[in-house]
């Protein structure tokens, strides 16, 4: 049994921090603070470190005579690493410690994974290898050394050098690895992350998502902009805005709720093709699915419309599962869900239709629309309209069936105050959302760029907010101003980055794809 490895009395974390201090202090009096070094030199991490040595070994492997036996190979790839060293320096944290006497063994972790270190009496000298014998798990440790296959064949480094970087004053939560208290998780991302690799590994996907979606808007020509945060009008979405007071201009502003309106400004301005990805703030519950803090993404296309926007899509998508899943068949838990097949094509009505058995389209007025509700047992407000209640019926029959990507089209006109009416039938939009796995994953439309007829929809939008829609749109003269300069035929589009994580990520909660998710109090 190792030094580390024999049973110890239970000491509580004051007891704990209390010794490591102590340790400290001893390191400080002895001129050999950690905390005084500025910086450390890595050659290579983790993952590296063992490639070269695998490398190097197949490498080797393939000039020895084939008639030897295994034991003899071994033996003799022993000897020409030995004499052809690969020197590497890693830095990381110490997770795992076994002392045995003259020699020790220990793990090293870093941003690509461990790897196992191997520190000897000999090769530190006497006082070095004292003081590792010292360190504590979560301590951050540098290691210089060579690279070697250990007996039982785990590619390690031999250690000639060891710094402390930094001392943890503070120990990992008992059973820290594979940490599973979902508070924890949540409050204090940096143990999970220390913790679980699966967590680090999200996150890590999460950024090559991102960059990936840049990569494909910048292929056709998109330009990446910035529009405020802080604006006195928070439209382009229905939804409560969050609200603060500016103390300089002693003005009363919102955080913004979408990035469309300044967006399709942009278009106005002759900027044909916008994007931008960015935190946006809707005052609004915390569930699986939302955090009233989220990233969205929303571009504008001048001169196409919808369809180009399904085109632009179903084309992202499939790229993105490609790029950053290797294929395009995804598991999202015991679901499999298809990307390279053409994406479904349903319009709202067609799916009431499917999956209600009710035709909107010969259903006559609000209060025709009103009876349905009430039939069908559908919670809704003395305001909304037929085309209210359509969405409702579509939220509680169709969503749920929705698991392949279908693109859900031509919405009420009384829920799409931004879009462009549907030819031939004034009811409806040229709209429409994808969803995949039952979730809303767009929302896209032909834009509205007819300044008189917007202006119409806020004055409803505004009507709607005096009747108690605390998510409705308010007029904004200055883009209704903007129309009016005259804005080109335009699709537009809007993606929730969270939940395209959570799917290509397979994680079952909005908070494991954000580092710092919104938490109820403690108290």
């Amino acid at each position: 049994m190792g030094e580390n490895e024999k049973e110890m009395p239970v000491v509580n974390i004051g007891e704990q921090v209390k010794i490591r201090r102590d340790k400290l202090s001893a390191m400080q009096e002895e001129g050999k603070d950690p905390f005084t070094i500025t910086k450390f030199d890595v050659t290579h991490h983790s993952l590296e470190a063992k490639k070269l040595f695998e490398d190097q070994d197949a490498e080797m492997a393939a000039t020895l005579d084939p008639s030897l036996d295994e034991e003899a190979k071994a033996e003799t790839l022993k000897e020409l690493h030995e004499g052809s060293k690969i020197e590497v320096t890693v830095a990381g944290r110490m997770m795992l410690k076994r002392v045995m006497g003259k020699a020790s063994f220990a793990t090293v972790s870093d941003l690509q994974g461990n790897i196992q270190i191997y520190v000897t009496r000999d090769a530190l000298g006497v006082d070095d290898y004292q003081a590792f014998k010292k360190y504590d798990i979560g301590d951050i440790i540098g290691v210089k050394g060579y690279l070697f296959r250990t007996r039982t064949g785990e590619i390690s480094i031999h250690a000639e050098s060891l710094t402390l970087l930094s001392k943890s004053l503070r120990p990992l939560p008992e059973k820290f690895h594979g940490l599973t208290d979902t508070e924890v998780k949540y409050r204090q991302r940096y143990i999970d992350l220390i913790s679980n690799p699966e967590s680090r590994e999200t996150f890590v996907k999460r950024s090559k998502i991102i960059k990936e979606i840049r990569n494909f808007l910048d292929s056709r020509n998109f330009m990446e902009v910035e529009t405020p945060i802080l604006v006195s009008n928070a439209g382009g979405a229905a939804a409560r805005p969050f609200e603060t007071h500016y103390n300089a201009l002693d003005e009363d502003v919102k955080l913004r709720i979408s990035l469309e309106l300044y967006l399709k400004r942009l278009i106005v301005g002759g900027l044909e093709r916008v994007y931008e990805i960015g935190r946006v703030f809707r005052n609004e519950g915390i569930d699986t699915r939302h955090n009233p803090e989220f990233t969205l993404m929303e571009l504008y296309q001048a001169y196409t419309d919808y369809e180009g926007m399904m085109e632009l899509t179903e084309s992202m998508f499939r790229y993105l599962a490609e790029k950053v899943c290797g294929t395009t068949l995804i598991k999202y838990g015991d679901i499999e869900i298809d990307f390279g097949k053409p994406f479904a094509r349903l319009t709202m009505n067609d799916a009431i239709k499917q999956y209600a058995g009710i035709d909107f389209d010969t259903v006559d007025g609000d209060e025709a629309a009103k009876a349905l509700a009430r039939e069908h047992h559908i919670e809704f407000e003395d305001r909304h309209t037929k085309g209210d209640i359509i969405n409702l019926f579509f939220e509680e029959y169709c969503e749920k069936n929705l698991i392949q990507p279908t693109f859900v089209m031509d919405h009420p006109i009384a829920i799409s105050p931004l879009t462009k009416k549907k030819p031939g039938d004034p009811e409806k939009v040229e709209r429409f959302e994808l969803f995949i796995n039952t979730w809303e994953m767009c929302n896209a439309y032909s834009e509205l760029n007819d300044p008189i007829d917007q202006r119409e929809r806020f004055a409803a939008q505004d009507a709607a907010f005096e009747a108690g829609d605390e998510e409705a749109n308010h007029t904004d003269e200055d883009f209704l101003t903007a129309l009016e300069i005259g804005m080109p035929p335009t699709g537009g589009i809007g993606y929730g980055i969270d939940r395209l994580v959570m799917l290509l990520t397979d994680s079952p909660s909005i908070r494991d794809v954000l580092l710092f998710p919104t938490m109820r109090p403690l108290d």
